[in-house]
């Protein structure tokens, strides 16, 4: 009798103890909605891990102007470079999450450190997605003062001709033309020196002034310096030619299978209530759905993408797995 008493108030105590979780749960997700539907309520503050000048800073900044009007919120880019993105990586990641810190970047701080640094003070799939903005096509480009070759061929030739004394520009060690140019080294049988600076625009002045001899960039600043007569492109990292600039050659019509591309992504600190993700998704979408600003992201050879949180997390995987290989097959270390 006093066994059967006592079962009774166990299966009392546990009914009751469920209720009140699913009550928490359902009052922690409603909370979430709430925050949402009064969100944004104050400025947002976009953090981009490299320099100003570079594409991962002018695609927010092009956004800027319609969030604000769609928010009625002042919106503040600022950018924190360093470590080959980690440090605004970091500042982002133990941001309160709110949704009022917004990180704005390039793949290296998700996709590639992790494989390249023995530690980070940040968890990268902690992060929250919300979207990735655009992908941009990897081009060759090289200084028409210091490269005589006009073709990707007669660039190779020139390279196996002169082991180690060509100099790579590099956005930083672990970006995507850092992996790129090691890369092509291990495909194309040439051996350069790497010289890394502290993101893209950089990078493009050293180029320009003929510090250094090439660099694989993305082509959203790079491609107005060519068309500049500044730098020039003998190859673009698509898989076929583009229709933008059908007289390019790709580098895989001489290397076979070498695809290489780039993308700016937006991504929110770990726990940041998933509502908050999922509205500010839609927003970026419907801001790159507008003709104006897609046809701007163009003009600096971007793709507008603005697809959903679900969506960004199985592409940031993917390309966290395509470039984990390359440093592994190439036996890329940071020196």
């Amino acid at each position: 009798m006093q066994r059967g008493l006592k079962d009774t108030r166990r299966s009392r105590v546990r009914g009751v103890l469920a209720s009140a979780g699913l009550a928490l749960a359902a009052f922690i997700a409603s909370s979430g909605g709430l925050a949402a539907q009064d969100y944004p309520s104050r400025t947002v503050k976009m953090i981009v891990p490299y320099p100003a000048g570079g594409i991962t800073d002018v695609l927010p900044r092009m956004l800027q102007e319609r969030l604000t009007r769609r928010w009625s919120q002042p919106i503040i880019v600022e950018n924190k470079p360093g470590a080959a993105g980690n440090i605004g990586a970091e500042t982002v990641y133990k941001a309160e999450p709110d949704g009022y810190t917004v990180m704005v970047t390039a793949p290296s701080p998700l996709t590639v450190n992790q494989s390249l640094y023995p530690k980070l003070a940040f968890v990268p799939a902690e992060f929250v997605p919300v979207s990735i903005l655009a992908t941009i096509p990897t081009g060759l480009f090289v200084n028409p003062n210091k490269v005589r070759a006009r073709t990707l061929a007669e660039f190779i030739a020139e390279a196996r001709a002169n082991p180690g004394k060509v100099t790579a520009a590099t956005q930083g060690n672990g970006s995507t033309s850092h992996l790129t140019s090691e890369w092509f080294q291990m495909a194309a049988g040439v051996k350069f020196v790497q010289v890394p600076y502290r993101g893209s625009a950089p990078a493009l002045q050293g180029l320009v002034a003929g510090d250094v001899d090439i660099l694989f960039d993305n082509l959203g600043v790079s491609l107005n310096l060519a068309k500049e007569g500044k730098l020039r492109l003998l190859a673009v990292g698509t898989a076929q030619r583009m229709a933008s600039l059908p007289e390019v050659p790709t580098l895989a019509e001489t290397l076979p299978g070498f695809v290489s591309s780039t993308w700016v992504g937006v991504f929110l600190p770990p726990k940041t209530p998933q509502a908050i993700a999922n509205k500010l998704s839609a927003d970026f979408a419907e801001a790159l759905r507008q003709p104006d600003i897609a046809q701007k992201f163009r003009e600096y050879a971007c793709e507008p993408v603005g697809n959903t949180p679900a969506e960004t997390t199985a592409f940031v995987r993917a390309e966290a797995e395509r470039w984990g290989n390359v440093i592994k097959t190439a036996g890329i270390k940071l020196e």
